[in-house]
């Protein structure tokens, strides 16, 4: 399944970082990681942070995983956790390997304050993509 994002628009050389950090990894999938950096620019944006500067456009762990949960039901709805799954990631603790790969290869930066445990049994999938999701049919049956 090829990833398409609107919100996904990497720059080449991020990609070919990207690229290799998958090669090192054999657990999850290259969309996964691009997912990551989808949803880290969607939590900045919803929280108002410049992700410019490394200091004000910083994230929590918290924060980054609600970040995932809303992207992931944006754009895969119901298939979400399919989706996940699919890429290798069924739980919160696989987006933290996930972004902790991503600082060692220097492609994310940490502060002292943010740790892997950070990461750990945040919230349930499925109980967030398919016990709690709920399908907006607000403008499903208006004549606009």
């Amino acid at each position: 399944m090829q990833l398409r994002l609107k919100t996904l628009k990497l720059d080449k050389t991020r990609r070919m970082k990207t690229a290799r950090t998958y090669t090192k990894s054999r657990i999850y999938h290259q969309n996964a990681y691009d997912f990551v950096f989808a949803a880290l620019r969607h939590a900045q944006e919803k929280l108002g942070r410049d992700r410019t500067d490394h200091t004000t456009g910083h994230v929590c762990g918290r924060e980054l995983l609600e970040g995932i949960a809303e992207l992931a039901k944006d754009h895969f709805g119901l298939l979400a956790i399919t989706v996940l799954a699919d890429w290798g990631v069924h739980g919160t603790e696989d987006i933290g390997k996930m972004v902790f790969e991503l600082i060692e290869s220097g492609e994310m930066r940490k502060t002292e304050d943010d740790h892997l445990e950070d990461f750990v049994d945040v919230y349930d999938f499925h109980k967030v993509f398919v016990d709690d999701y709920q399908v907006d049919t607000t403008t499903a049956f208006s004549r606009n």
